[in-house]
């Protein structure tokens, strides 16, 4: 599968709500999902052909729970991590779980239609990563050492090796700050 990062909606579709948005590094192994009461159109003018259906009853019967769900997490009465911990601790066999899973097909399938279509969206992923990357990159050049590793075995000695790391990080970006404005005026 792809990557997965939170690309902000506003650069994309001029909205402001954060998507989630993959790089799919290989578009051929993806799957599209259509709905069954498109099984009997004519497919032969599709030049993107979807291989399997979406199970609408289960997604319907689940409706409530699915809702529920999300306004617990938008009312941040717990995290979404927990409760997807806890969902995912549960059987692939319930109920819940099989109709989240239905439903993102549907999601998936738009985005991969998407990705294909527009230009600007495949750009503004690839920005979007291509940043992530390089500060990644940075924060590996500035580490000593292996800069996934906690030399440091007390909390506290560890929050202040990754203070210094970070001071580190914002000394050189202020020293290169300068000459970045001087060469995009």
């Amino acid at each position: 599968m792809g990557q997965i990062q939170l690309v902000e909606n506003s650069s994309i579709a001029g909205g402001s709500n954060p998507e989630f948005k993959h790089r799919l590094s290989c578009l051929k192994r993806q799957r599209l999902y259509t709905f069954k009461s498109h099984r009997d159109g004519d497919r032969s003018t599709w030049k993107i052909k979807p291989v399997r259906y979406i199970d609408t009853e289960l997604i319907i019967q689940n409706w409530d729970d699915i809702m529920r769900l999300i306004a617990t997490i938008k009312l941040k009465e717990v995290t979404a991590s927990d409760l997807f911990r806890r969902l995912n601790s549960y059987s692939q066999q319930h109920a819940l779980y099989r109709a989240l899973k239905a439903f993102g097909k549907i999601i998936k399938s738009i985005f991969i239609l998407r990705f294909i279509d527009e230009v600007a969206l495949r750009q503004a992923i690839e920005r979007q990563l291509n940043k992530i990357e390089h500060a990644h990159r940075f924060a590996r050049a500035v580490s000593v050492g292996n800069p996934r590793e906690f030399i440091e075995a007390e909390k506290q000695e560890q929050e202040i090796a990754e203070g210094c790391k970070r001071l580190i990080k914002n000394c050189i970006t202020c020293c290169n700050y300068p000459s970045t404005y001087r060469r995009s005026s």
